[in-house]
């Protein structure tokens, strides 16, 4: 896979994986606009987003083709540990947007910021360490 390739695909993904998390966030919103409610949907949307990321990584990121349940177990969990890092990123970001401006608009404007800089990060991690046995990806 090209460099160009790469780039593209990750970021398409990391696109998608936002969007999913947003809409997660929102639909929880819908229910409880509070304090709680707010708690809610940061998490719920973190983690639609954390399972539909691990899919597409996986396997057209990474072109890891590993099977099994407890393959799958060790790298979905080494993947969500990666992710502890970066989710802190984009958690303090939107919170930070959240708390200064008060508004839906700046919250997903901290929440786009935080996941972009996360991504990135998330991205050297995992080829680093989940994707050790794998050939995509790697530069």
């Amino acid at each position: 896979m090209t460099a160009t390739s790469l780039v593209t695909r990750y970021a398409g993904f990391a696109g998608l994986a936002t969007l999913s998390n947003l809409g997660a966030q929102r639909l929880v919103l819908e229910v409880d606009d509070g304090p709680v409610g707010f708690a809610t949907a940061v998490l719920v949307g973190t983690l639609v987003g954390l399972m539909l990321k691990y899919a597409l990584d996986k396997r057209w990121i990474f072109g890891d083709r590993s099977s099994g349940v407890a393959m799958h177990s060790r790298k979905f969990t080494l993947y969500t540990a990666m992710g502890g890092v970066t989710t802190a990123i984009f958690w303090s970001t939107e919170t930070a947007f959240w708390l200064i401006w008060q508004s839906d608009l700046a919250r997903e404007t901290g929440a786009v910021l935080g996941l972009t800089v996360g991504y990135v990060v998330k991205y050297r991690l995992d080829r680093r360490f989940v994707f050790t046995d794998t050939m995509l990806g790697r530069k």
